[in-house]
């Protein structure tokens, strides 16, 4: 089942139940509520603000399931889960146009105003939980029939590798996990799983093993918690985004770290990497978009200026484009107005540096307004990078700094920034030992990410570059 296509189901029901539920509530108001204040029956019509709101109000109710995450994860759903999300999302929402659109209407009792809201409420719900809900169950049903499947990867090659296996093949009530092979280290290997199950190597291969296998869910079942070992695959699993679970030992289950969502299911923690809630990972989204367009619109004339300036002042392109490592790992091309002279890096990769003759007279003032990033908008834009988050760097510098710190592959957790707390706080970096000092405001960044840290960030970047205080 495509994903994509599922998705645009949710919303295409959406919207419909939506709009359905306001031209509902609309003819409710006509037949019941303005009969009561007039005294006397009320045609039903639909005038401009009707129409408006049956175009705005679906795009609002849309909006709000966005960012509550309902169109994530759309292919494993609990419909207990949606229930409550959707009730609790609904009346979130109907309270919102209850004091924005309808507060202010004409009454003949209070009591009216009631039976407004609990009626825009019942409709909505109505409207699009039942329609969800229907989404929701045929999906499960297939599931359960084993007509939809996730292709599952068990990390670990021992007894409790082999067990988990075994409660996954006698499941009463199938959770779609079809496990495809594993990948251990080779140390006591349980004979029965290799019969069993494909052996597609040791774990240092697992990021191929993902991909070669379109890997949907992976599980930890190792046998000995080697912390060294987990460590180094956690490395390689946040540069994949693929659901993740462990089996649970003792301790966790008697510090209620093991949480169910199924009666019948293999008791398993799931690791999540998510490191904003939801809702404020879909504002940080809507924020790089909506700021990033306004930016490069408001900051249009400037572009057109800096353009020709590099163009009169100095030979080769305007701008300057080069690959980058961004989130999970993944190469991009990021773009900047041309600061440097051509073939600047004819003798190999190498930082800039405060006096560094490389740089033209124009490029030195663009470094130090930052004016030279303003086509970093574009990447934002093209989803390669955020407002805020760590510099994207180059592979070639990746490898050296992971050789000293080899925690920086935690900063692919997250899409790379215009700027980030790194910047703010220590600079551009002229070398590989400063990359790693800047390191640690940017692992600060991840450990405390959210909109606020954000919006204190993005101040600050201003501030700097008022002031002029660039490199």
């Amino acid at each position: 089942m495509n994903k994509r296509i599922q998705v645009i189901k949710y919303v295409a029901f959406d919207l419909i139940g939506s709009f359905v539920a306001w031209l509902l509530f609309h003819r409710y108001r006509k037949m019941v509520v303005e009969p009561q204040l007039f005294g006397y029956d009320v045609d039903f019509y639909l005038d401009v603000n009707v129409i408006i709101g049956l175009v705005a109000l679906p795009l609002f109710w849309v909006f709000l399931f966005f960012v509550s995450g309902f169109y994530r994860d759309v292919l494993r759903r609990s419909r207990l889960k949606e229930l409550g999300l959707s009730l609790g999302i609904t009346l979130l929402g109907s309270v919102i146009i209850f004091f924005l659109l309808l507060l202010d209407d004409f009454v003949a009792s209070y009591k009216s105003y009631y039976h407004l809201f609990f009626t825009l409420l019942i409709l909505q719900f109505a409207c699009t939980y039942f329609p969800r809900l229907i989404l929701t169950s045929l999906t499960t049903r297939r599931i359960r029939t084993r007509r939809l499947v996730f292709p599952t990867l068990i990390v670990g090659d021992g007894d409790n590798a082999y067990k988990v296996h075994r409660e996954i093949l006698e499941e009463k009530i199938p959770l779609g996990n079809k496990v495809v092979g594993y990948v251990g280290h080779g140390k006591n290997e349980n004979e029965s799983l290799a019969r069993e199950l494909p052996n597609f190597g040791n774990c240092s291969n697992i990021r191929n093993v993902i991909h070669q296998h379109s890997i949907d869910e992976l599980i930890l079942a190792l046998d000995h918690k080697d912390n060294k070992q987990l460590s180094a695959i956690v490395n390689e699993l946040l540069m994949l985004n693929v659901s993740v679970k462990a089996t649970p030992s003792m301790y966790d289950f008697l510090t209620g770290r093991v949480k169910m969502s199924q009666i019948f299911g293999t008791p398993l923690i799931h690791i999540s990497f998510a490191l904003m809630p939801i809702w404020q990972q879909k504002i940080k989204q809507l924020i790089d978009l909506f700021a990033s367009l306004t930016a490069l619109l408001i900051l249009l004339p400037v572009i057109i200026v800096i353009a020709a300036a590099i163009k009169i002042t100095s030979r080769g392109p305007i701008l300057f484009s080069q690959e980058r490592v961004g989130q999970y790992g993944r190469p991009f091309n990021i773009y900047k107005f041309r600061s440097m002279y051509i073939d600047a890096e004819a003798n190999g990769p190498a930082l800039s540096t405060k006096n560094d003759k490389r740089i033209t007279p124009l490029g030195r003032f663009l470094r130090k307004t930052r004016f030279d990033e303003i086509p970093n908008f574009w990447n934002v834009l093209k989803g390669d990078m955020s407002l805020v988050g760590p510099r994207p760097e180059r592979q070639f510098y990746i490898d050296q700094i992971v050789k000293e710190a080899p925690h920086y592959i935690h900063l692919q957790k997250v899409k790379p920034g215009i700027t980030s707390w790194g910047q703010v706080k220590y600079g551009y970096a002229e070398n590989v030992e400063e990359m790693i000092e800047r390191l640690k405001y940017d692992l600060l960044y991840i450990e405390n990410m959210s909109l606020f840290v954000d919006f204190k960030i993005m101040i600050y970047t201003l501030i700097t570059v008022f002031k002029g205080r660039g490199v």
